[in-house]
């Protein structure tokens, strides 16, 4: 009862005036609460922690260089920081890796560089899955006439994703092996150790203390393995959501929740026609337009799908934060006294590497 009535609040809150039209029937919605297999969406839950874990061993993988760290707490971090990006939206980005250091007494700097290339491999992860999924859609025969706005914005945002992430792993080789030499002149500049350019510096620098969680191509192809293995339970998550619906839905195949979430992954990060971003829109879409699911039954998977993946992780998260003592409040300060810490550390590296410059041999 309580999943059917915040699956209507937000059908309500998300799709009124603008998805959902006058012919849309709240009848069909009961309906299709009513019949949905509780069990496989169960199991979609507990899926989605395992996904969670396998973030926490990527992210332990990325961090080697930096320290040693303890699974439940970077496990738990996990759950707490996604859960304040929840809460508080892209305000919330910087507490993950703030939370994860405080766990184990890491760098925070270091910790904002294992941030970026955590989002480096999802987002090479949403260029792969969507060239998979175009595949997979041509050969497949969803394409129609309805579907062509869909699929013509989906190839061109994987196409810039693809032709972004080669300019980043670019960047990436170029500063594994020459980026330390740079930041060691900068720093001692005054001039970079004050105001944006010190931000940035600092930045750089946590960044390549990250870098170096990837030392050998052993090193890649863990780091790798827990990425695809994230993102195929992810998949299976949509395919055991759609299905758990029955009906037009209990045939739905690996292939079309691939495309399903590419549709859903690239429409989180490109306007779609009509009807802007978002996740659920973006699966909304890919429901009625290429599936040929009616919206009613399209809206309700869509909300269940988002509250699956993104809004469950508060379930566990939200305890713990109170566990810990922490508010909202007290999250977004301690962000900014970090970053504040930050910039008096990096002055103060940067006066020391100043003064042994001088020092004579």
């Amino acid at each position: 009862m309580l999943l059917a009535g915040l699956v209507v609040a937000l059908l309500f809150y998300k799709f009124h005036g603008s998805l959902v039209s006058s012919r849309f029937h709240w009848a069909t919605v009961g309906r299709a609460l009513h019949d949905v297999r509780i069990s496989l969406l169960l199991l979609s839950i507990v899926s989605i922690y395992a996904c969670y874990a396998l973030r926490a061993l990527r992210w332990m993988r990325f961090s080697r260089a930096l320290g040693r760290m303890q699974f439940w707490n970077a496990y738990g971090a996990t759950l707490m920081g996604f859960s304040c990006l929840f809460i508080l939206g892209r305000a919330g980005e910087p507490v993950r890796p703030v939370l994860i250091a405080k766990k184990d007494s890491l760098s925070i700097p270091g910790m904002f560089g294992v941030y970026v290339l955590e989002r480096v491999f999802d987002i090479a992860s949403t260029a792969v899955i969507a060239g998979i999924a175009l595949l997979l859609f041509q050969r497949g025969g969803f394409e129609g006439n309805r579907s062509a706005p869909v699929m013509s914005v989906m190839r061109s945002v994987g196409a810039a994703l693809l032709a972004g992430l080669i300019a980043v792993i670019g960047f990436l080789v170029y500063f594994r092996y020459h980026g330390g030499g740079w930041l060691a002149r900068k720093l001692q500049e005054s001039t970079w150790r004050t105001g944006w350019r010190g931000k940035f510096v600092l930045l750089l620098e946590g960044f390549s203390e990250g870098l170096q969680g990837i030392r050998t191509w052993g090193d890649l192809g863990v780091l790798v393995g827990y990425t695809a293995a994230h993102w195929l339970l992810v998949t299976l998550v949509y395919l055991w959501v759609a299905r758990a619906f029955g009906g037009t839905l209990a045939a739905f195949d690996v292939a079309q929740a691939t495309l399903l979430l590419a549709v859903t992954m690239v429409g989180s990060t490109a306007q779609l026609p009509g009807v802007g971003g978002g996740a659920q829109a973006a699966s909304f879409l890919a429901f009625t337009l290429i599936f040929g699911v009616a919206s009613e039954l399209a809206a309700t998977v869509s909300i269940v799908l988002w509250l699956i993946t993104f809004a469950s992780c508060v379930v566990v998260g939200l305890p713990l934060l109170f566990h810990e003592g922490w508010s909202m409040g007290e999250l977004r300060r301690m962000a900014r006294a970090e970053e504040e810490a930050g910039n008096a550390a990096l002055l103060e590296e940067a006066e020391h590497a100043a003064d042994s410059k001088r020092r004579p041999l």
